[in-house]
């Protein structure tokens, strides 16, 4: 039987998405519907898919694997090469072994794309959509500060000045493994086995920085290492970044976004580096989605973001555990 906590949360989801479908729908987005099943997954290599087996009955289709969706970000995309406007979508999303306070493998993400929009534009609005959510949604526990989503403009932040002002490194002075991790272990980061430049970060970030964002008002950390550029773009003028954002508050990652790769053979290549890592941390290697490949050559140029609405509830809320803002978490049948 759901507790108290949980019987206001879900008060609090129902006018946190209100909120949001209000502000998107007074900004000319549409709201679509992608399907849970899909052919082939994301190939982020730490995130691992629920791979589900399609047994068909009739003499139509093959028995095959299909995988419960971890974004609709790859059929999101489709619509946009086949010349949808902004598009928004409120869905359940599913990433296999994720349980801890602030995971479940079954969760809520708002994710909404903008044409002839760049990362900038796509940081407004969502700023503008929590602030809407922050005015609708009372709280109702301890430490619950609906107000804080509607302090504006949310703080923008590099996430090579993120660095230097949480540790003192410069980045730009550490273009590699080697010389990145002596300068995170002089400044009392533990990097372990890490040699690469990806890794050492890793450690760096998560031991130095991430505790530090967000905690007076949220805060977008823009322009990650190209390495880390993931499916974004470069930024015109500085290759060395990519033009990706992700939205802190209170330590907590809540939202990743990116003005969008749009060149089909890059995102090939990067897909294929993401595949060969996948196999060398012996995960789960997926099949390219050969028509998001198709799709992407025919994208306009676009931003997009995905936002975690069940962390966001929870910094409304005020509460410390994503159990408390689920009728049914998983941690009562994992």
């Amino acid at each position: 039987m759901p507790n108290p906590v949980r019987w206001r949360a879900a008060a609090g989801r129902q006018a946190l998405h209100a909120a949001l479908r209000r502000f998107f729908a007074g900004k000319g987005y549409l709201e679509v519907e992608t399907p849970l099943l899909v052919p082939t997954p994301g190939m982020e290599p730490h995130i691992t898919a629920f791979e589900v087996p399609f047994i068909p009955e009739t003499d139509v289709g093959r028995p095959r694997s299909l995988y419960l969706h971890t974004s609709p970000e790859y059929a999101m995309k489709r619509l946009l090469a086949e010349g949808a406007g902004p598009l928004f979508q409120i869905c359940k999303v599913f990433r296999n072994g994720e349980v801890s306070p602030t995971h479940n493998p079954e969760f809520t993400l708002l994710e909404f794309y903008r044409p002839h929009a760049d990362y900038h534009a796509i940081m407004e609005d969502l700023e503008q959509a929590l602030a809407e959510a922050g005015r609708s949604v009372t709280g109702g526990e301890p430490g619950a500060d609906p107000a804080f989503f509607t302090r504006l403009p949310y703080e923008r932040i590099t996430v090579r000045d993120a660095v230097l002002r949480a540790t003192g490194v410069d980045l730009r002075a550490c273009p590699d493994g080697p010389s990145l991790k002596r300068a995170a272990e002089a400044a009392g980061v533990r990097t372990g086995d890490a040699t690469s430049f990806d890794d050492v970060f890793f450690h760096l970030f998560l031991q130095k920085v991430e505790r530090g964002l967000g905690h007076e008002r949220p805060t977008f950390l823009i322009e990650y290492p190209a390495s880390m550029a993931a499916l974004s773009r470069l930024k015109p003028g500085d290759p060395t970044v990519a033009e990706r954002v992700e939205l802190y508050a209170q330590g907590l990652e809540l939202a990743n976004g990116f003005s969008e790769l749009t060149d089909a053979a890059e995102q090939r290549a990067r897909l294929l580096e993401e595949q060969a890592l996948r196999e060398a941390l012996g995960r789960t290697v997926y099949p390219l989605d050969e028509r998001f490949l198709e799709a992407v050559g025919r994208m306009p140029p676009c931003a997009g973001i995905a936002v975690g609405l069940d962390r966001i509830l929870m910094l409304l809320m005020g509460v410390s555990s994503i159990t408390e803002v689920l009728l049914f978490p998983a941690h009562e049948f994992v």
